[in-house]
């Protein structure tokens, strides 16, 4: 079974408290035997050395009343005289270990280091460790017989009610310091849940909704991106609706009339005039699915970019006429008048793609102006921009529907009467290769008042 975010970040936590703890003892415990063991015995031994002045140094003090007494200080002493007779003086020792030859070293004038000599362990600090052998040890005479003393501190009696509050201190702050990281944990993995659950919906292609994550830090940035992310994949997925429909229609529109213009040639009596009309009307619908055709892949293939543009430089000034003798048969067939005042402008670009741009514009001009109508092409460099107009006196564009224009498959409701009707996608190919070479395309028009095409290039 997956285990979730929180259950492991908890176990991670306990994991890390854990560990560190282990490993500040582990530190601690080397850190005693490796200084503070060698200090521990030089300081009871001192204490030790004490103890013997005072006792050698009056005679007549009792040793049983004044030995006590030290024990009731917070100190465990073993006394053996010459004879052997070993006597304990406060609490009794965890582990009576010293041995014989230790006390007789002692006995005969030797000074005793047990703790600076205890075999150092990895979980038990000497400091702790309760044993006789645990000790310090010096001689003394007194009233003439020799005694052997040993002296260790109490460590329970030491143990007062500082270290106790200090004890408790330190585990109640591990417990509040627990408790803390699983509320902080718990805040930390809601809103990971909220977006997790935010992106099963979207993989089920369920786009509504907002998250209710208000945050500052990276993860309130990540569900603002989210966020961002979503309404773009909303609007996305309308419109590739919208583009399937749109598809879908103006597929459908010219194959049904090839299909019935079809039909209709099959005809045994089909006057020879009518068979002509026929074919030409299945010819118009084919041209239009053709076009229709080649713009979708053009549409396709700039949406689809991956690779830089073919940058080359471009005569601008050439490009136009060119575009414009591709028409001159559509000029001549419909008695329009072409006026061109071009400057002899350089600009580099994808010479394929700007040369669509012209022939988009020159095409709408062409479609949406009557017979003897005219067209005004314009190029000119002003302040570092390049700026390319192509004006047209036709039948213009509602204001009402001039910000819908760009978009694809968009087309005025009477557009479709005119003489060659179009694709819907000219407009929408001219913006983004503007866009993709840095400039910006303009569309100023009147119903009824002609059509001006401004697109601004920058000067490269």
């Amino acid at each position: 079974m997956m285990r979730s975010l929180y259950s492991k970040l908890v176990l991670m936590t306990a994991a890390i408290m854990i560990t560190s703890g282990l490993l500040a003892f582990l530190g601690i415990n080397t850190y005693y035997h490796q200084v503070l063991k060698v200090q521990n015995d030089e300081k009871n031994m001192s204490i030790a050395q004490s103890l013997v002045m005072f006792i050698e140094t009056n005679e007549g003090v009792s040793l049983e009343e004044f030995l006590e007494t030290q024990a009731a200080t917070g100190y465990k002493l073993y006394v053996v005289d010459e004879s052997g007779t070993a006597t304990f003086y406060g609490e009794p020792f965890r582990v009576e270990n010293l041995p014989k030859e230790s006390v007789d070293k002692v006995l005969d004038g030797q000074a005793y280091h047990g703790m600076a000599n205890l075999p150092s362990e990895t979980f038990v600090t000497g400091f702790f460790s309760n044993e006789l052998v645990n000790t310090v040890g010096l001689p003394f005479i007194h009233k003439g017989t020799k005694y052997a003393l040993f002296i260790r501190p109490d460590i329970k009696m030491l143990f007062n009610e500082m270290h106790y509050i200090i004890a408790g201190l330190f585990t109640l702050m591990g417990i509040i310091s627990l408790l803390a990281m699983l509320i902080v944990a718990k805040k930390l993995i809601d809103p990971i849940t909220e977006l997790t659950e935010a992106t099963k919906k979207v993989g089920e292609e369920r786009f509504t909704g907002d998250l209710h994550i208000h945050r500052r830090d990276e993860i309130g940035q990540l569900a603002q991106s989210f966020q961002q992310m979503t309404e773009k994949l909303s609007e996305n997925n309308r419109i590739r609706k919208e583009f399937i429909s749109d598809v879908s229609h103006d597929f459908q529109s010219p194959l049904l009339n090839i299909k019935g213009y079809s039909d209709l040639l099959l005809g045994e009596n089909l006057p020879e005039k009518e068979r002509i009309a026929y074919a030409k009307v299945i010819q118009s619908e084919t041209d239009r699915l053709s076009s229709l055709t080649k713009q979708l892949l053009l549409l396709t293939s700039i949406d689809q970019l991956s690779a830089p543009l073919e940058l080359k430089t471009v005569q601008l000034d050439e490009q136009l006429k060119e575009a414009v003798r591709k028409y001159r048969w559509l000029l001549e067939e419909k008695d329009m008048t072409l006026s061109m005042n071009l400057e002899r402008v350089q600009f580099t670009g994808d010479p394929g793609f700007l040369e669509k741009i012209w022939e988009n514009l020159l095409s709408n001009a062409l479609k949406y102006t009557p017979k003897e109508g005219t067209i005004d092409i314009g190029l000119t460099e002003i302040s570092g921009k390049i700026v390319v107009t192509i004006r047209d006196n036709g039948i213009g564009i509602d204001e009402n529907e001039l910000h819908r224009i760009f978009d694809r498959f968009y087309r005025a409701d009477d557009s479709r009467t005119q003489e060659i009707s179009g694709t819907g996608l000219g407009l929408s190919i001219v913006q983004e290769v503007v866009l993709l070479h840095g400039g910006e395309v303009v569309i100023d028009s009147k119903r009824g008042d002609g059509t001006a095409c401004i697109v601004t290039l920058p000067k490269m």
